[in-house]
């Protein structure tokens, strides 16, 4: 059994109730795939038939973004859920130029499935979950699956070197979903997802941006940037 199935993301259910509340969970998450289709159209331009790669798919909510944005992209979607694979199949439907591939981050670390010659990799509050050494495995994986100029961006989860600014930046998240919550008019149990954050299993392996930053250098990337912070949330990547 891989990690990824030990998971309680790979649980039935569980992606769907996170889903289904990413809008309240994930701070300013219509402002990052705006920011993400900006960094698209500035950087690889429209109309060239890009190929994109989206690791730690879901939903697929990335891809229909830059598919919306550019209708000519070549995708390929990878995620561990059998689950979440059939969401963003549904998603994407009446898109042609998809292809979706079941696979987990140490599958792909062990290279056990053939990626390359991509213009654009990206995620989104997956690679959070890998311990160090298998993240650090994984921005090589994605520095060799590039084409020369090629670009990476991640929207992920990232931990404050400091207690203090921890603390602080938990509490901006949890007014941010209560605002949401407000706003919404929905009735959403937040705290699970706070609860699941500062979990030992999951929050020791969240790491602090700027290590993160340098492991991307270390893998070989040049223009290595943070485009986004609020909190605990972070857009940040490198060009190869």
């Amino acid at each position: 059994m891989t990690e990824f199935e030990k998971s309680h993301w790979s649980e039935r259910g569980h992606g769907e109730k996170y889903l289904d509340t990413a809008d309240l969970v994930v701070v300013e998450r219509e402002r990052l795939l705006w920011m993400l289709g900006s960094f698209y159209s500035h950087f690889l331009g429209r109309g060239k038939k890009n190929r994109v790669l989206d690791l730690g798919c879901g939903d697929g909510v990335l891809t229909r973004a830059l598919v919306d944005l550019d209708g000519t992209i070549d995708a390929t979607l990878v995620d561990g859920s059998g689950d979440m694979l059939d969401r963003a199949r549904e998603r994407l439907e009446g898109f042609g130029h998809a292809r979706f591939i079941r696979a987990t981050f140490q599958e792909l670390i062990k290279d056990e499935v053939e990626l390359s010659g991509f213009d654009l990799v990206v995620s989104s509050l997956a690679i959070h979950h890998l311990e160090a050494g298998d993240k650090r495995a994984l921005f090589r994986c994605i520095y060799s699956a590039l084409k020369e100029r090629g670009y990476f961006v991640n929207i992920d989860m990232v931990v404050s070197p400091s207690r203090v600014m921890e603390e602080w930046h938990i509490r901006l998240w949890q007014e941010w979903m209560a605002e949401r919550k407000a706003a919404l008019k929905i009735d959403s149990d937040y705290n699970y997802f706070v609860e699941r954050y500062t979990a030992k299993d999951h929050y020791e392996k969240i790491e602090p941006l700027r290590d993160q930053m340098e492991a991307l250098r270390a893998a070989g990337f040049n223009d290595v940037e943070c485009h986004f912070k609020y909190g605990i949330f972070a857009m940040y990547g490198g060009r190869k």
